[in-house]
């Protein structure tokens, strides 16, 4: 593979701080060498070494590709007419996911393909160079295997989402539900590939005992853990997460002072989602209480077809600077190593000597533009694993 020397950089964005200036770790007059697929050289652009080729940033920022660690991409079917009601004044309860399962069921392999693609093609398009794409709307034996089995076509990161909603044709029969996903379900999921395990926390869904039991079954068969917590209530799915060591807790809309010292002191990272409330109307995550007290704070876009249909990580970091009251470098932060550590990686989220080459360059000179500048298609170019796409 050959080298490429990037180099022309308004600012060099690493997302390591120290190695440039302030949180955000940033360069200036700064230029980088890929090779291997691999970030190799970062320095002076005066004293840039040969590679084999060159890309000129245009005096545009670079930083590394968004991960997007929460999304639902496997479904089919639209729900525009549930949004228009929403804005028209209806309440979001979470009810509106059977009509999606419904639609997902009755598509066939390559529909469902079909639109993963095109929504993988957004979200790269817009500087996301992972995406953590869940099961959830087959909610059958079959259905959520195949959904996975598509999934892992697109994305390493993939996590069985069984626990997403009861299925119409168990209502009344929670029970029996849980005993499916916990056994043959989850069996079905590890063989399609499935690398985590979620569930829906809340009420109207699963509630702690069940949660409980689902993710203790799906650490034990080797996936890793993650929660659909406090969403529409201040319920117990961040306690749960925390107890249960889950890499992130995801939503948290409503949160107990209690919540927020609980992730602080923990390793699970509180994944907020502000395209959710910007689509149902419903009241923002306290970022700014979650971040005063130390935990940390992953951006991601929750796409989805009911609550949440955007692809754009640059949309949810100026939602993040605009409602949340994040700043800027803490917003990009949380959409580059902040999604990171909600999948556990270090690899990915931060431009330094062994990183994966995967990064975003601006058509503006600096990350501010961002959320400075909401809306307006900022990506110039990317690269995914050395390769520019």
């Amino acid at each position: 593979m050959r080298s490429m020397l990037i180099t022309n950089i308004g600012e060099l964005v690493t997302c390591v701080p120290g190695l440039g200036d302030g949180p955000l770790g940033i360069r200036r007059q700064a230029a980088l060498v890929v090779d291997d697929r691999k970030v190799a050289w970062i320095g002076r652009a005066a004293d840039a070494p040969p590679a084999d080729a060159r890309v000129d940033a245009g005096g545009g920022a670079v930083l590394p590709g968004f991960v997007d660690s929460h999304a639902h991409l496997v479904f089919a079917g639209d729900r525009a007419a549930e949004f228009a009601a929403r804005m028209a004044g209806e309440a979001y309860t979470g009810g509106g996911i059977r009509t999606t399962v419904g639609a997902t069921r009755a598509a066939d392999d390559e529909q469902l393909r079909t639109n993963v693609a095109r929504l993988r093609r957004e979200a790269l398009r817009q500087g996301t160079t992972t995406m953590e794409i869940k099961s959830g709307y087959g909610l059958t034996v079959a259905d959520e295997a195949r959904s996975l089995r598509i999934a892992r076509e697109f994305s390493a990161e993939t996590t069985f989402l069984g626990a997403h909603v009861v299925p119409a044709e168990y209502a009344g029969r929670t029970d029996d539900y849980v005993s499916l996903v916990c056994g043959p379900m989850l069996s079905a999921a590890r063989s399609a590939g499935a690398r985590w395990i979620d569930v829906f926390c809340e009420q109207g869904a699963f509630d702690a005992d069940h949660s409980r039991a689902i993710l203790t079954v799906g650490a034990a068969a080797g996936l890793g853990t993650r929660i659909h917590a406090n969403q529409l209530t201040a319920g117990p799915g961040v306690r749960l997460a925390v107890e249960l060591g889950a890499a992130s807790a995801d939503h948290c809309t409503h949160l107990t002072p209690a919540d927020v010292d609980a992730l602080a002191g923990s390793a699970t990272v509180a994944t907020l989602l502000p395209g959710a409330e910007f689509s149902t109307r419903s009241p923002y995550p306290p970022a700014r209480a979650l971040l005063d007290a130390g935990a940390t704070v992953a951006l991601a876009t929750d796409c989805n077809p009911g609550s949440s249909y955007t692809t754009s990580m640059p949309f949810c970091v100026a939602l993040a600077v605009r409602e949340m009251a994040m700043t800027p470098a803490e917003a990009v932060l949380a959409a580059t190593t902040g999604g990171a550590a909600a999948l556990r990686r270090d690899d990915i989220g931060r431009l330094r000597l062994g990183s994966r080459a995967d990064l975003a360059i601006l058509d503006a000179p600096s990350y501010l533009h961002l959320a400075y500048r909401p809306g307006v298609p900022l990506i110039s170019t990317v690269m995914l694993n050395g390769e520019l796409v």
